[in-house]
């Protein structure tokens, strides 16, 4: 039997702290079933040390799906992208981030659903997430307004939902539809659209 690792004393902040960011990857990995005991484990700790922080499990689990959709880390993979890339490089680097970050939290998708049912303040908290995430894109499309044939900020709302429905397949009705886009089309439908580009070689004659 694995002995657990003892951590030592801390703040009850602190405490708490350790406790969301051992449960986060639980979350994403065994969705609400993650028991106390797992938890526990994580953390190095006993599991009544849990309800020495937290009055119950659903309590906890509500904070660490709060900390897992806090969107600062994206805001702060978006900014770092920069905007010295020409404007198809920039948005695949910007789209790869997200994804790998939509990805990480695809199971924590219907929790909510349990844990948040009485909670008025979620909706609304996700709706900031989005919105300062794609204010971030926005900044990072301004350079080339005069390009677009919408604002930065209407570009920025259409490629997270291209980008959001590539990840999450078949939780907007699309089946597995968009399951095979990669970084590069997605870009290129938000660019191109999706006429399928013409050969740009010349047909050759044929012989009389």
């Amino acid at each position: 039997m694995t002995k657990r690792r003892r951590v030592p004393a801390m703040a009850p902040e602190d405490r708490r702290a350790a406790l969301i960011a051992a449960t986060i990857p639980l979350l994403r990995e065994y969705g609400t079933a993650v028991s106390t005991r797992q938890i526990a484990e994580a953390a190095g700790v006993a599991e009544g040390t849990i309800f020495g922080v937290f009055p119950d499990k659903a309590s906890l689990l509500r904070a660490a799906l709060a900390a897992a959709f806090d969107p600062q880390p994206a805001v702060d993979s978006i900014t770092a992208v920069g905007t010295g890339l020409e404007l198809r490089a920039r948005l695949c680097r910007v789209v790869a981030t997200m994804r790998a970050g939509m990805s990480a939290n695809t199971k924590l998708m219907t929790a909510p659903r349990e844990l948040m049912a009485d909670d008025a303040e979620f909706g609304k908290r996700m709706g900031e997430r989005r919105a300062r995430i794609q204010s971030a894109l926005a900044a990072l499309l301004e350079p080339d307004r005069d390009r677009l044939r919408r604002s930065p900020e209407a570009t920025a709302q259409l490629l997270m939902m291209l980008t959001t429905v590539s990840v999450f397949r078949g939780g907007f009705g699309h089946g597995d539809e968009f399951n095979d886009m990669d970084d590069e089309e997605i870009v290129s439908v938000l660019l191109d659209g999706l006429l399928v580009r013409p050969d740009p070689t010349p047909p050759t004659e044929s012989a009389p």
